[in-house]
């Protein structure tokens, strides 16, 4: 009876230690599946919609007049809903009721409260400026849906995007026009994979998915290895670094890189210094975001930039 008590005892042990890191990846395929399904299923809905700028009516309150913002809500109502199969749309007071949450916790560990407007999720679509280049939107409300699979969704729309493609006529050979990638931004997603179930944390059931150009739209949804940096180097080297520190991490391309800085609160993106994208500008030059604001190229064999990865 001793020796039976000590066994079940060592098994007991031993299912204690292994059984939460067994669930733990259990979870993350489920969630990486899920995640995977889901750009697909937004990137072929977002195919088939003409252009993706001027929904809604946006107006400022007067003196007989309230404010008016039916943007983001109209998106989902007369375009996207056309596109994707939708079970709930809430608007900017109900958004609880599609099932999102309040606040999660974002890459760096942090508790933030869910952004409920495009200026809230991004302050810099308030107003940027950087050598004689500028960018301006009008702030509007989110406005969440529930998807046929389980997923609440965020949306946080700019009614006034651009089809301006980010990485050509935008920018100059040496950066000397500026580009803002919020001036591409048509709408943005915080999704959560399970509804308001958790862990509601991102890199986990909570991710992020921008979609760039009103005309010829592309989804992305990049999704960050680690919430820091992982170094700064020559571009030459800069994939190395996400190699070493994870096989399965490269580096961003400049539109994923550009999503991150669209949700830097949420990915932790905070540096004060320029970040390497995985894009080639020409041979001697590759893009990268520029502080906070927006995206340039850079000498890719002299400069030492901060590195971010990205999940493959």
């Amino acid at each position: 009876m001793a020796e039976i008590l000590l066994s079940l005892t060592i098994i007991g042990v031993v299912a204690a230690i292994t059984l939460p890191s067994l669930t733990g990846n259990i979870n993350e395929r489920t969630w990486n599946t899920q995640r995977k399904a889901l750009y697909a299923r937004f990137s072929q809905a977002i195919a088939l919609m003409p252009a993706l700028n001027g929904y809604g009516t946006i107006a400022e309150a007067t003196e007989s007049a309230s404010a008016i913002d039916t943007a983001t809500e109209t998106f989902l109502t007369e375009g996207l809903a056309k596109v994707l199969k939708i079970n709930n749309i809430c608007d900017n007071t109900h958004l609880a009721d599609c099932g999102t949450v309040s606040s999660f916790t974002n890459m760096a560990g942090s508790i933030i409260s869910l952004p409920t407007t495009l200026y809230e999720l991004n302050s810099y679509f308030r107003s940027i400026a950087y050598s004689g280049s500028s960018y301006t939107t009008q702030d509007t409300k989110a406005a969440a849906f529930e998807t046929q699979n389980g997923e609440s969704i965020v949306a946080y729309y700019n009614q006034s995007c651009s089809t301006q493609y980010l990485n050509q006529e935008s920018l100059t050979a040496y950066g000397n026009v500026f580009g803002f990638p919020q001036s591409n931004m048509c709408v943005n997603f915080i999704y959560d994979l399970n509804g308001n179930k958790g862990p509601n944390t991102v890199g986990k059931d909570i991710g992020i998915m921008t979609v760039f150009n009103a005309t010829d739209s592309l989804v992305v949804a990049p999704m960050p290895s680690s919430a820091n940096n992982a170094g700064t180097a020559t571009w030459p080297n800069a994939a190395k670094l996400c190699t070493t520190a994870d096989s399965e991490s490269r580096l961003p391309n400049i539109d994923e890189l550009s999503a991150m800085l669209i949700n830097k609160d949420i990915l932790n993106l905070t540096t004060t210094t320029k970040i390497w994208s995985g894009t080639v500008y020409n041979s001697e030059r590759a893009w990268d975001v520029f502080y906070t604001s927006g995206i340039r190229n850079s000498d890719m064999k002299t400069l030492n930039l901060s590195v971010r990865c990205v999940k493959r």
